[in-house]
């Protein structure tokens, strides 16, 4: 049984949550309050030396880092396929999750939040224009890029890498009160996600460590 450590309401956990459903791979979830510190238990650094989520436990060993994960996830189980089979659109699915995973999601973590609080005195105000500011910047990029792809999802009629990405920073950005009505493409893609099953029982609200509703 493949073990997923995370929390349910972390953007990197979510996405491979995604991963895992669209694949039909059965998985249990081992949960770390990321609010009370317990990612920086000494169990679960033995687990994830860098105390953060996911962590995925597999018969062949211990996985960390989210885009890691999903390689592996996608090779291990081929079918149905989360990256394209040309070169290209693997090139440009992957850009698209790098401008999530690695320009927007980074900058908008609990431990930056709390950094710039902390450390800097932000106000609550300033914390949320900062989240603003990264989101909606990389939104408009993302927003060309997926507007140059014809098809239902971030790149043509089936869901990928990329809607495994941009699913939770959706979520993300709805959370903290982002305006979405310049995107309207991302809106689009990320309406026909949820519609799938498989994306939806991915969703924070219906995780076993969900906050009560």
């Amino acid at each position: 049984m493949i073990r997923l450590h995370g929390y349910w309401r972390s953007s990197a956990a979510y996405r491979v949550r995604i991963a895992l459903n669209l694949k039909g791979i059965s998985y249990a979830q081992v949960s770390h309050d990321l609010r009370t510190g317990a990612q920086h238990s000494a169990e679960y650094r033995a687990i994830a030396p860098q105390g953060l989520v996911p962590a995925l436990e597999t018969d062949g060993g211990i996985l960390t880092q989210s885009p890691a994960i999903l390689e592996w996830i996608d090779e291990r189980w081929p079918a149905p396929p989360l990256l394209p089979a040309d070169a290209l659109g693997r090139a440009h699915v992957r850009a698209m999750a790098a401008l999530i995973g690695c320009d927007i999601h980074p900058l908008n973590n609990l431990r930056v939040l709390r950094h710039l609080r902390a450390e800097f005195g932000a106000t609550q105000a300033q914390v949320d224009g900062w989240i603003g500011r990264w989101i909606a910047e990389g939104f408009a990029a993302l927003e060309t890029l997926v507007g140059r792809h014809d098809g239902a999802f971030c790149h043509g009629d089936d869901p990928g890498l990329a809607d495994c990405y941009l699913v939770p920073q959706l979520y993300s950005a709805e959370r903290f009160g982002v305006d979405l009505e310049p995107f309207p493409t991302l809106r689009r893609v990320g309406q026909a996600m949820a519609r799938i099953e498989a994306v939806a029982r991915a969703h924070p609200s219906r995780q076993p460590d969900a906050d009560p509703a």
